[in-house]
């Protein structure tokens, strides 16, 4: 692409920082380099014309795991890592709350549900309830997880579900509007429709390489998440999250975030609409990947959870469909860390990004701080 002597001048030369993904923590790092760099020219590399990746893409839950979540980390992580885990998703969300206001965001706090289907995780999750309150009670103050009878008429679930008062619900896309608009207020320069291709490190700066164009940055920081295993060598896997939305439903009595089969499924109400997602654990290879569609066995099963699950006794029609690619591994802490001296990344948010993508986003910046 031959770019003029003004395109040049004005958005690619004597860039102090690129950041790679205009996702929630790439806007979340610049918008904290600009705090400590008032000064400095900043530039956003973004390869979608929206946000690419999960960020726009996102069910909006306002969430730091469910009962059997919690329960599977621990498999995986110390006690005192998970509680790690779970602080720092709900200091995350209160961050972002506090920075944006209720209203911005479109947050709700109906609360989260937690529907089983199998005798064997129902028990379980029925048997350490106390136990898990118990350990995450230094964080809420308050029991989190109660079990209560099912009366909002789901069908083949068990008699009772799990819920926690503390969950929310946002509007994915005000979110986003905020974060950019607020970018944009900041003298942040965001360039659309660029994927960086490689780059290669000097002495003191970076050489960037995109399909539009080459330039030169003093620092270069990825926030490319699920897509960021083409840039380094880390444990990280991309993970296709397929979703769909409903028409509107008259009458719609449900309200809330809803996590079915340890969190492989959920969905929430927006609009009069119920947006439902997951089934990645159908086909985990098939998911693993950072190409956007959907597959038939993937939508049949969310339709059939609709259809005999959610509105059992209530016609609906599917009014569309979206996928998303996260990034998750086998740790679920995110990997933030410096790749070389002007080189850094914050990536593998393990589809958490709307709790702690505002913190990854800080860590990064300072990382060059």
């Amino acid at each position: 692409m031959n770019l003029s002597y003004w395109e040049i001048k004005s958005w690619f030369a004597n860039i102090d920082f690129t950041i790679v993904g205009s996702g929630i923590v790439g806007l979340n790092c610049a918008l904290n380099l600009r705090e400590q760099f008032p000064k400095a020219n900043i530039l956003l590399l973004e390869k979608g014309i929206l946000p690419q990746g999960a960020s726009t893409k996102n069910a909006g839950f306002a969430c730091f795991g469910s009962l059997s979540e919690i329960l599977g980390d621990l498999k995986n992580h110390t006690e005192q890592e998970v509680v790690e885990l779970v602080k720092k998703r709900w200091e995350g969300l209160q961050t972002l709350r506090k920075t944006f206001g209720d209203t911005t965001l479109g947050f709700q706090q109906y609360g989260g549900y937690e529907l089983f289907t199998q005798t064997e995780v129902y028990e379980q999750c029925l048997a350490k309830k106390t136990e898990i309150n118990k350990l995450l009670y230094p964080i809420f103050n308050e029991n989190v997880f109660t079990f209560y009878k099912n009366t909002a008429g789901f069908s083949n679930i068990k008699k009772h579900y799990a819920f926690n008062p503390f969950e929310g619900q946002l509007d994915t896309g005000k979110m986003m509007l905020a974060l950019l608009q607020k970018a944009h207020c900041k003298k942040i320069k965001i360039i659309n429709n660029c994927t960086v291709e490689q780059f290669v490190e000097n002495t003191d700066s970076v050489s960037v390489k995109t399909n539009l164009v080459s330039f030169t940055s003093g620092n270069l920081l990825l926030a490319t998440n699920g897509f960021a295993q083409q840039f380094l060598q880390e444990d990280i896997q991309p993970a296709r999250a397929q979703v769909l939305i409903t028409k509107p439903v008259k009458n719609l009595h449900i309200k809330g975030t809803f996590h079915l089969d340890k969190g492989y499924y959920y969905f929430r109400n927006i609009d009069n609409r119920i947006l439902l997602g997951g089934g990645r654990n159908l086909d985990f290879k098939t998911e693993e990947t950072v190409e956007f569609g959907m597959t038939v066995l993937v939508q049949h099963k969310l339709e059939a959870l609709l259809k005999n699950v959610i509105l059992p006794d209530t016609k609906v029609e599917v009014d569309r469909r979206w996928s998303g690619i996260m990034g998750v591994g086998p740790q679920k802490k995110a990997i933030v860390k410096p790749l070389s001296n002007h080189v850094f990344c914050g990536v593998r948010l393990g589809g958490m990004g709307v709790a702690i993508g505002s913190a990854v986003g800080k860590e990064l910046a300072n990382l060059v701080i």
